[in-house]
């Protein structure tokens, strides 16, 4: 078999480390995890390993990167969908739910990948492409405020680039609290991941939403 698959494109052998590294990633964390486990799951010599990835955060970037994609396509088939500000917010926090519940182990790196500069130059091209998917993420949040606020659905004096930032940080912060804190959240307050979710997302609209508007 090893001379058949040695025809096979670079991509498919990429492909396959890193899907064994995911499956790894999620079940033991990404710092208990050694290239050594990496190749054993993949079904590769270690040396083989090392001709397709240089290293550990390499296939990490990789699997980053897909999966913002992903969150990207999602939110923007999402936005597309939609007339007013406010479905196209609740479309928005239901996709980054979503997102949240697929890929758990991501969505957290998702969080600290958003918006980080590259000054540094030792960045694999998946870093810096993460980084334009970001971008584009955030240029779609910004656009859904912009819009709701020419409608006059928003309030009028929201400072575009923080106010879409903040909503960021705060739905994925809500959504990530939400997942940890299931349990507690049922036993305290008697609601759902759901209910607490609306109630949050729900909160969190309001205080950008224009109350002089006819609701």
């Amino acid at each position: 078999t090893m001379g058949r698959r040695k025809k096979e494109p670079r991509s498919v052998h990429r492909e396959n480390i890193s899907s064994a590294a995911a499956t790894l990633f999620m079940e033991k964390g990404i710092s208990q995890t050694s290239m050594d486990d990496i190749a054993k799951a993949a079904g590769y010599s270690k040396a083989t390993l090392y001709v397709y990835f240089e290293s550990k955060e390499e296939i990490v970037s990789v699997l980053v990167l897909d999966s913002m994609k992903r969150l990207c396509s999602y939110l923007s088939s999402a936005i597309q969908q939609q007339e007013s500000t406010r479905e196209k917010y609740d479309l928005i926090c239901q996709e980054l739910v979503r997102y949240q519940e697929e890929y758990p182990f991501y969505f957290n790196m998702t969080l600290e990948k958003i918006n980080i500069q590259f000054e540094n130059q030792n960045t694999y091209p998946e870093e810096k492409e993460t980084f334009q998917v970001g971008e584009e993420i955030s240029k779609m949040i910004k656009s859904v405020l912009l819009s709701g606020m020419e409608k006059g659905d928003l309030r009028t004096d929201l400072e575009i680039a923080p106010t879409s930032f903040s909503c960021w940080g705060m739905l994925a912060g809500l959504i990530q609290l939400a997942a940890s804190k299931e349990e507690y959240i049922k036993q305290s307050m008697g609601q759902s991941k759901e209910q607490f979710l609306q109630y949050g997302f729900d909160m969190f609209y309001q205080s950008i939403a224009n109350t002089e508007a006819k609701q």
